[in-house]
C-alpha cells in the first residue's frame, strides 16, 4: 500500500503525449501559456489590410485567428504547422467563425512550401523554443519574404523560473549530486538571450530594428500544485527530469518538491518568473 501511494503521489513525472486522441479539443492549458506572449507581439505588429502574413508554428491558431480577423477579409493568413492535431483545431475555428481568408499548410517550418518574395509579414509566438533548427527556420522566412517585408518573434528568455531553479541547485547539492550542476546550467542556458536571438536573425539576413522585454508571473500555492499543473507536466517536467541522476529522479523529485513547498510555506505561494522578448526585424 505504501509503494502503490508513493507512485500516486508522483504520478507527476509519468509523460504527458500532446500527440493523443483528442488532446487539442480539451487542452487549454498551452494556449493559456502562449497567451501573454502572443498579446505582447499584437501590440507591436501591424494591422492594416490587403496584406500576406506567415504565421510559423501557428498551433491551434490564436495568432492566425487574430490576424486574420482584426486586418480583415482582404488580409491572407498562411498558417503553418506541421502538428496534425493543432491544425485540425485550427480547421474547426475557421469553420465555426466562418473565416475564409486563412490558408493551412501542415509543414515543418523549415520547407514550408511557398513562393519567394510573397509575404509582407511573418510572425510567429514562441516558434523559436520548438524548432529543431532555428538557424533553417529563419532562412525559409528570409526566402519567402518580400523586399521591404517584416518578422515579429516571441520567446522566452533564458532566466525564466529562475526561483524554482534556485532551489532545484539547491537540491541538487543537499542530494550529493554536484556532478549534475553541469547538466542543470546546460537546461538552463539552451533558451536564448536577447544578443543571441538577435545574432540569429540576423545571421538568416534580417535587420533587427527593435527588441522589447517584459516579464509575467506563474503563481502556484507550492510545490505540489506546480508539479501536478497539466501544462508544466506537459511542457517542463520531461526537461527537468533530464537533470536528476536517471537512478534517483523520483528521490530528487521527491526531496524538490518538499523543498519547493516549504519555500512557498514561508513565501506564501510560489512565484515563477518568466521574463519574455519581442523581436521585430525587417528584409532590405
Amino acid at each position: 500500500m505504501h509503494k502503490r501511494c508513493h507512485r500516486e503521489q508522483m504520478n507527476y513525472l509519468e509523460e504527458i503525449d500532446f500527440n493523443e486522441p483528442d488532446f487539442e479539443d480539451w487542452h487549454d492549458e498551452l494556449p493559456l501559456w502562449s497567451a501573454p506572449f502572443g498579446l505582447m507581439l499584437l501590440d507591436r505588429v501591424p494591422i492594416k489590410p490587403n496584406i500576406t502574413i506567415l504565421d510559423v508554428g501557428a498551433g491551434t491558431g490564436f495568432l492566425s485567428l487574430e490576424l486574420a480577423q482584426r486586418c480583415g477579409p482582404d488580409a491572407k493568413v498562411v498558417a503553418a504547422d506541421p502538428w496534425k492535431p493543432g491544425m485540425q483545431r485550427l480547421r474547426g475555428k475557421i469553420d465555426r467563425l466562418g473565416i475564409q481568408n486563412i490558408t493551412l499548410i501542415e509543414q515543418s517550418a523549415e520547407i514550408i512550401d511557398l513562393p519567394d518574395d510573397s509575404i509582407d509579414l511573418i510572425v510567429s509566438n514562441l516558434g523559436l523554443n520548438n524548432f529543431e533548427r532555428p538557424a533553417e527556420v529563419l532562412e525559409t522566412c528570409f526566402r519567402v519574404a518580400k523586399p521591404g517585408a517584416t518578422i515579429f518573434l516571441t520567446t522566452n528568455l533564458s532566466g525564466h523560473m529562475k526561483e524554482f531553479y534556485s532551489v532545484y541547485r539547491d537540491t541538487l547539492i543537499e542530494l550529493g549530486h554536484r556532478d549534475r550542476l553541469s547538466a542543470l546550467d546546460e537546461h538552463i542556458s539552451h533558451r536564448g538571450t536577447v544578443e543571441s536571438i538577435r545574432a540569429l536573425v540576423a545571421d538568416a539576413g534580417f535587420l533587427v530594428q527593435r527588441v522589447d522585454t517584459q516579464e509575467f508571473r506563474m503563481r502556484f500555492a507550492n510545490g505540489s500544485s506546480l508539479f501536478r499543473h497539466y501544462f508544466i507536466r506537459l511542457g517542463f517536467m520531461d526537461g527537468w527530469k533530464t537533470v536528476a541522476p536517471p537512478e534517483a529522479i523520483e528521490s530528487t523529485f521527491k526531496r524538490l518538491e518538499q523543498k519547493l513547498n516549504h519555500a512557498a510555506a514561508k513565501q506564501g505561494e510560489l512565484t515563477l518568473t518568466i521574463p519574455m522578448a519581442c523581436l521585430e526585424a525587417a528584409k532590405r
